[in-house]
């Protein structure tokens, strides 16, 4: 079974390009708001969406997407809202794919066999749970593949040859290559290792290999889509959506604009790389 995600890539492929992955958090600042961005970031060069499921406690995320996460949160977003987000984006766009990225305790709460019904329905097609490690596999990855998602691991500087068979063993659209040591948004990463890190990566699978955390600028996309199959941006799109409130807490006009704005600017610096061997 093929997903929007396999067939996205395929095609990138073809096209011998790597991907834009784009990172954005549901329902931040509010959900209409929320729906704005994520209708604008295709046309604006978004090659895959990657929507974060707001959590009380996100740990592997950095100040930004942690205030993005509650600034959710205290506007009412929740699982269903989060699902209704992608259903209504699917009323314009059959094609991109979307990824849902998060912590297991939403999904778990919501109840896993419900969750996995909804979601599919309302037209998502990958998962990444970053507190479910490969031993866990029962509680969501296995049941996820069954119903038809990709899921998505997360590999990291500290994933090394013993511990990296695991990690991909029930992996499927793309490996997300962790390119710092730390919290999301935290650091720049050393463009050496990351190439070093990607090829090491290729050697035991055959999935795409998309690199993020600390990606922030169209130069630093270009230079890690030389090597990788694709370049994760998050933590620079939550930024502007912060840049663009009021002292209320409001979005001002033109928010999803702006964010769109920067997706261009990266997709520039993606599409402008000469792809070498991994």
């Amino acid at each position: 079974m093929t997903t929007r995600i396999d067939r996205r890539f395929a095609a990138l492929k073809e096209e011998g390009r790597a991907a834009l992955v784009t990172f954005v958090m549901g329902g931040d600042p509010d959900y209409e708001t929320s729906l704005a961005i994520v209708k604008a970031l295709p046309a604006a060069g978004a090659d895959v969406i990657e929507i974060g499921m707001p959590f009380t406690d996100p740990m592997a995320d950095g100040p930004a997407i942690q205030a993005a996460g509650l600034r959710a949160l205290e506007g009412g977003q929740n699982m269903k809202r989060t699902l209704s987000l992608v259903r209504e984006f699917r009323r314009t766009d059959d094609a991109t794919p979307i990824v849902l990225m998060g912590y297991y305790n939403p999904i778990y709460i919501y109840g896993v066999d419900q969750f996995l019904v909804d979601a599919k329905t309302a037209g998502v097609d990958g998962l990444i749970v970053v507190d479910l490690p490969p031993e866990e596999d029962r509680e969501l990855c296995l049941p996820a593949l069954k119903a038809g998602f990709n899921f998505i691991r997360l590999a990291t500087p500290t994933t090394d040859d013993k511990r990296l068979p695991a990690v991909l063993a029930n992996t499927s659209g793309f490996v997300y290559y962790v390119s710092i040591t730390g919290i999301t948004g935290a650091a720049a990463p050393d463009a050496g290792k990351v190439t070093e890190a990607v090829a090491r990566i290729k050697r035991h699978s055959a999935l795409p290999v998309c690199v993020g955390f600390g990606v922030r600028t169209a130069e630093q996309a270009r230079v890690f889509a030389q090597g990788a199959d694709g370049v994760v941006v998050g933590s620079a799109l939550i930024e502007i959506v912060r840049k663009h409130l009021g002292t209320d807490g409001k979005p001002a006009p033109g928010t999803a604009e702006a964010v769109a704005d920067l997706v261009r600017t990266l997709a520039s610096g993606v599409q402008s790389a000469r792809r070498v061997p991994a």
